[in-house]
C-alpha cells in the first residue's frame, strides 16, 4: 500500500491563519490552533462543533486534524480541563488529532465564508457586506436573479441545506433584497430593514426578534444555527483539498437547532 501524502502541521496552520485572517477580527472564540496533535497531517476532518461525537468520528477517519467553527476555548469562560472538557481533550490527544477553530473569520470570509456560501448556493448576487458584529461586518447583502416568493426561498433553502427552515412572514411576499448572517443573528432584523432589505436569513430562532421583525415589516428566515454554518466548512474543505495533498472530509453532526 502506498504511503499517504502529508503536510507538516505547522505549514497547514500557518496557511489557515493567513487565509482566514484569524487575528483580524475581534472574537470570543480563541481562533487558530487550540490543541496540538501529530506533527504531520495526511487527513483532515471538518465539523461545525468540537464535541465527543465529531472527535470520535475524526478518529475513525484517521484524521490528524479537526477543523471546526465552534472550538473548545472561548474568552470569558472557565478553561478548566475537567469533566466533559477533559474527555474531549483526552480523545484528541489519544488519537494525535490537532484541533483548529475559526469562528467569525469563517463567517465573514469573502471566498469560503458561511454567508457568501449561503448566497452562492441560493444563486444570489452579492451586493456588499452587512451585519456588524464586534466592529466587523461579517454578513452579506444579496439579491435573487428575479423577485422570489418568500415561500419559494424557504423551499430553496430547505433543499440546499437539507434542513427544516422556519419563517417569520412579516415583510413583502416578493423577496428582492436579502441580508444574510449565519448562526444566531436575528437581532439584525431591524438593521436589515435599514439597509433596504425586505428579508433576513439567519440560523437560530429567537423569541426576542419576533416583535422587532413584525414592527419593522421584514421577513426573517431561520435556516438553523447548525445548518447555516455547514456551508463554509464544506467550502474550506474543498479549498484545502485543492491546495494540499491531504484527504479532507466533512463530519455531519446536526443538533436540530
Amino acid at each position: 500500500m502506498a504511503k499517504e501524502k502529508s503536510v507538516s502541521r505547522d505549514r497547514l496552520i500557518r496557511y489557515l491563519n493567513e487565509y482566514l485572517s484569524v487575528t483580524s477580527i475581534t472574537d470570543d472564540s480563541v481562533n487558530g490552533l487550540q490543541v496540538e496533535g501529530s506533527a504531520r497531517i495526511s487527513r483532515a476532518s471538518f465539523a461545525v462543533d468540537a464535541c465527543l461525537k465529531t472527535i470520535r468520528a475524526a478518529a475513525r477517519n484517521r484524521a490528524n486534524i479537526l477543523i471546526v467553527h465552534h472550538g473548545l476555548f472561548w474568552s470569558g469562560t472557565h478553561q478548566r480541563i475537567i469533566g466533559v472538557m477533559r474527555e474531549r481533550i483526552l480523545a484528541l490527544l489519544a488519537n494525535g488529532i490537532s484541533l483548529y477553530a475559526s469562528h467569525l473569520p469563517l463567517d465573514g470570509h469573502d471566498v469560503v465564508g458561511n454567508n457568501v456560501e449561503l448566497s452562492r448556493i441560493l444563486g444570489f448576487e452579492n451586493l456588499g457586506k452587512f451585519g456588524s458584529y464586534k466592529g466587523t461586518k461579517i454578513g452579506v447583502i444579496a439579491r435573487p436573479e428575479k423577485v422570489l416568493r418568500r415561500e419559494e426561498l424557504v423551499k430553496r433553502l430547505e433543499k440546499k441545506l437539507e434542513a427544516q427552515v422556519e419563517m417569520l412572514p412579516f415583510g413583502p411576499r416578493g423577496v428582492k433584497k436579502v441580508g444574510i448572517v449565519s448562526g444566531d443573528a436575528g437581532f439584525l432584523a431591524t438593521n436589515a430593514k435599514e439597509e433596504g432589505c425586505d428579508t433576513l436569513i439567519t440560523g437560530e430562532t429567537s423569541h426576542v426578534v419576533y416583535h422587532f421583525a413584525k414592527e419593522a415589516r421584514v421577513n426573517v428566515i431561520y435556516a438553523g444555527h447548525y445548518a447555516s454554518e455547514t456551508v463554509g466548512l464544506k467550502a474550506l474543505a474543498r479549498h484545502i483539498r485543492e491546495r494540499f495533498p491531504i484527504v479532507c472530509k466533512f463530519i455531519s453532526a446536526p443538533t436540530g437547532y
